[in-house]
């Protein structure tokens, strides 16, 4: 949290910093588990779901809130998110025409 809330680092207590440390090992297990399991696509989407929710967190600290700077602690997670969405996104289309080359199979 040091790194990253430097334009307002008086408003960062102890407790909201251990928050975001279980946010981040949390958000962390299930993108390992949908990397173990990339079909399972209810996980492909709650993963692609923690990318957007840790983009908008990010991109509201810099410029709602005002707590943290542009600086490289918070363009590394900005951007980490940002080409995560696009490969997921992208990725999200093989999903699809998997599932649909399933279905075909089955009937």
């Amino acid at each position: 949290s040091e790194k990253l809330y430097t334009a307002s680092p008086g408003l960062v207590n102890g407790l909201q910093a251990r928050t975001f440390g279980v946010w981040t090992l949390l958000s962390s297990v299930i993108r390992c588990l949908c990397a173990i399991d990339i079909r399972n696509r209810t996980l492909y989407h709650i993963t692609l779901f923690t990318f957007f929710l840790a983009l908008a967190h990010f991109l509201s600290e810099v410029f709602i809130y005002h707590t943290a700077a542009l600086t490289i602690g918070v363009m590394a997670p900005l951007m980490v998110a940002s080409f995560s969405i696009m490969g997921m996104l992208i990725g999200l289309q093989y999903l699809e025409v998997e599932a649909l080359s399933k279905n075909k199979k089955k009937n």
